[in-house]
């Protein structure tokens, strides 16, 4: 059901008092003037606290400065007489007991009349006093028809026309900005060069990028790495590299339901961040960061909202990647004790999302330890499989010493013994070989040489990898995995040596 039809049917079935929050204060207006037409041709009051009510001659500026007027206004108007009384940021006023109380009894009355107030607020903020009056209302980002009708008309204005291929990307690089800041970038490309080019798809992403950081939830995230900078992860690899073609209209074609996400539970730096990186850029999707620690507000209620926010803003991206780093540090507290709930509500929310949503939104959680994730957000349907990332196998080692030394020493990476460096690191991770890369070359610049393989193998000698400082949270983990509770992640992990010699 779109909004003009959910809209329409509130007007109908008389709902006194409607609340919408959006940015989008324009293209909403215009939205319920088209809907008031429809429905007999309803005449439409706008008030706001500067101006007072426009657009009717004869209450021209009246009610200005003056919510409780602004009401009143209301309930002077002849009953049988129908009306939609748009109230612009109203919701500053709600705390007023003069307003609350008015209200409520309009509220009363309006049930009986073709009568409709419809408040717009920027965010939704309602008084519990208020919560059985109002009915809140989404009003989505524009749809790729909305949007692609928009470029095609500011093309017009030029009398140029763009490839359908290309003008399909731009439609959906500008998917997730509203319908104002759309026509504000285009106007700019067409202020450029005098005309919208395919090289404008690039402005519309710096201005998602400015729109994603006014939110202040989620970080647009750039990416360059690739699936071949992942050493070893074989079964995960694969996997990914199926799904590479899910998100085509071609997949939909076939029947495929959009791929719904990941969660990957393992040892701290063994490349589950790095994975979602990979993802995106292999997809050649958007990668989007929540850190849930933003999703959080003091103000009662604001927790929630700012997660319905951050659910409408990636299904606007869609189909994109959103990333959740370490997952179960966010939710450890879902139980709800010492926050009055919120934790758990916010919890709630996003599982409830998880398992119901039917956009294209790849979601990529990571976790470290998985006795602090609620048992909800294992359950199967949150995503599509969970795997367990462990410590690499001698020759997944060596797959990662390759990779590092092909970027730091590409033009004479034969000059190291890979074979012997993955040997003498037995229970290094990743990010451990990583660092004992850095190192060594600490050791090669200080003597003003480069560094060899004994620099790599006495830095390797100095670092206690976490497998031995961990060693009890680690053994939990691999036992859990062990158990068949998650897929393995890498084909020669010496996990799989343990379960097959087990099986």
């Amino acid at each position: 059901m779109t909004f003009s039809d959910e809209f329409e049917l509130l007007l109908c079935a008389r709902y006194p008092s409607i609340y919408i929050p959006t940015l989008e204060e324009e293209r909403l207006e215009q939205a319920i003037a088209q809907s008031a037409k429809r429905q007999g041709n309803r005449p439409v009051y706008i008030w706001d606290f500067v101006d007072g009510y426009q657009g009717n001659p004869n209450d021209e500026g009246s009610a200005r400065r003056n919510p409780l007027q602004a009401l009143e206004k209301i309930e002077k108007i002849a009953p049988d007489s129908p009306g939609v009384f748009i109230l612009r940021d109203f919701h500053r006023f709600l705390s007023d007991v003069s307003v609350s109380r008015k209200l409520r009894n309009l509220s009363r009355s309006l049930k009986s009349q073709p009568k409709n107030i419809v408040i717009l607020s920027p965010e939704i903020d309602i008084p519990s006093d208020l919560s059985e009056v109002l009915t809140v209302l989404e009003f989505p980002l524009p749809t790729a028809a909305e949007i692609q009708a928009e470029i095609e008309r500011l093309l017009a204005t030029s009398d140029r026309f763009l490839d359908s291929k290309v003008l399909d990307e731009l439609v959906r690089s500008c998917q997730g900005l509203s319908l104002e800041r759309i026509r504000r970038v285009l106007a700019r490309a067409i202020a450029t060069h005098g005309e919208i080019q395919p090289e404008d798809v690039e402005l519309v992403l710096e201005e998602k990028r400015q729109t994603i950081r006014q939110t202040q939830i989620l970080d647009f995230y750039p990416t360059t790495e690739r699936i071949s900078d992942i050493g070893g992860l074989d079964n995960l690899k694969d996997w990914l590299l199926r799904r590479g073609g899910a998100f085509s209209e071609k997949a939909r074609q076939y029947g495929l339901p959009y791929p719904r996400g990941l969660l990957l539970v393992g040892i701290q730096g063994t490349g589950k961040s790095l994975t979602a990186k990979a993802i995106s850029h292999h997809w050649h999707l958007p990668l989007l960061r929540l850190d849930v620690g933003r999703l959080f507000a003091g103000l009662v209620g604001e927790s929630e909202s700012r997660t319905r926010q951050m659910v409408q803003l990636a299904e606007a991206l869609a189909p994109c990647v959103l990333w959740i780093d370490e997952i179960d540090k966010a939710f450890s507290g879902a139980d709800g004790k010492g926050d009055s709930g919120t934790t758990s509500r916010v919890f709630g929310t996003f599982v409830t999302w998880l398992a119901e949503k039917r956009s294209p939104v790849f979601v990529v959680a990571t976790a470290n330890n998985i006795q602090a994730l609620p048992p909800e957000m294992l359950r199967k349907g949150r995503f599509d499989e969970i795997f367990f990332v462990g410590l690499p196998s001698q020759e997944e080692r060596r797959a990662i010493f390759a990779v590092h030394l092909s970027k730091l020493r590409p033009h004479n990476i034969k000059s190291y013994d890979l074979d012997r460096l993955a040997y003498e690191t037995p229970d290094f991770s990743g990010a451990e070989i990583e660092q004992t890369l850095i190192e060594a070359m600490h050791i090669g610049f200080s003597q003003n040489r480069d560094f060899t393989t004994d620099d790599i193998l006495e830095s390797a000698s100095q670092i206690v990898p976490l497998a031995r400082t961990a060693q009890e949270q680690i053994e939990f983990l691999q036992n859990w995995a062990a158990a068949g509770k998650a897929r393995l992640a890498s084909r020669h992990s010496s996990l799989s040596d343990r379960i097959g010699r087990q099986l």
